[in-house]
């Protein structure tokens, strides 16, 4: 690999990504990389710093920290593209966030020592990319998974944590916002079908996991052209307790009041104010109407 664009998220985990700066130049000074390494400064830098990247000719971005590092980067590598088919630079990954979902989904290994020799050694894949519009604001990519309704709730609970990261992050808040979420009513129209009832989540999935361990689409493959959605119908507290660790080992996927499906187009509509996620950041918290589709095969990922 040639020259490489390191974005670092200095709060990425709770302060894990600026903790782990000095491993990763070591690591890739003694790989004999020739990179760059630039800190964010705030949300939405990492975009900025990702579009600048590749127009100057940068062979890999890196997104450095969690699941919100690379929706970042993705954002910004995807605007430099002239037209809708434009394959877009290459991405890295080295997972030092809270759930690292992408990393994991994609297969970066968890460790940074071996995270960074895949920079160097690994291979490349092509994969999708989700695009999201919120009502009538801009559209915007995801490489991950988006959550409407309870999804969306935890991720606004485990922004209020700051000092753990990981499973020890988001499974206590998962079990709070049990006694927290909402079944807003929600219109589901996907493929030929449309669905109208209360319903504690969807998710949209390009990628299998999501919140450091849930697999709530376990069958999704970044690179086959689909969304996956799952679909929880509103149920009891009682029985959310009991599919949390169904979620976490994909096998609510046989549960009655989960529909499993694939799509490359679909629209979620509510009178209810709708919260949701995007790659593990907030996307709304008074969404009404979001629509989702798939772009095939547009962004290299070294893994």
């Amino acid at each position: 690999m040639g020259c490489i664009k390191i974005i670092l998220n200095p709060i990425a985990g709770r302060g894990y990504g600026a903790r782990s700066e000095p491993e990763i130049r070591r690591f890739l000074e003694e790989e004999g990389a020739d990179y760059d390494l630039v800190l964010t400064e705030g949300i939405g830098h990492a975009i900025k710093l990702a579009e600048q990247a590749v127009k100057d000719g940068f062979d890999l971005v890196v997104a450095a920290g969690g699941d919100g590092t690379v929706h970042e980067v993705v954002n910004g590598m995807m605007a430099t593209a002239r037209d809708e088919n434009e394959v877009v630079g290459t991405l890295g990954s080295l997972p030092v966030g809270s759930g690292s979902d992408f990393s994991h989904n994609v297969g970066v290994p968890s460790e940074l020592p071996e995270a960074c020799q895949r920079l160097i050694h690994g291979q490349i894949r092509i994969i999708d990319v989700g695009r999201v519009t919120v009502d009538d604001q801009p559209a915007e990519y995801f490489d991950n998974t988006i959550n409407v309704g309870f999804g969306g709730t935890v991720t606004a609970e485990a922004r209020k944590v700051k000092w753990v990261r990981g499973m020890a992050l988001y499974l206590p808040v998962v079990l709070k916002t049990i006694f927290l979420a909402r079944s807003p009513r929600m219109t589901v129209k996907y493929n030929d079908e449309e669905i109208t009832k209360p319903m504690l989540m969807v998710t949209v999935g390009n990628g299998a996991r999501e919140g450091g361990g849930f697999f709530c689409t376990p069958d999704a493959q970044p690179d086959d052209g689909l969304l996956d959605l799952c679909l929880a119908d509103a149920v009891g507290k009682m029985t959310q307790l009991g599919l949390v660790p169904r979620f976490m080992d994909g096998s609510h996927k046989d549960h009655p009041a989960v529909t499993m499906t694939r799509t490359q187009h679909a629209i979620i509509t509510s009178p209810d104010n709708l919260i949701a996620h995007v790659d593990g950041e907030m996307l709304c918290t008074e969404g009404h109407r979001l629509e989702f589709e798939i772009l095939p095969q547009r962004l290299r990922v070294m893994c």
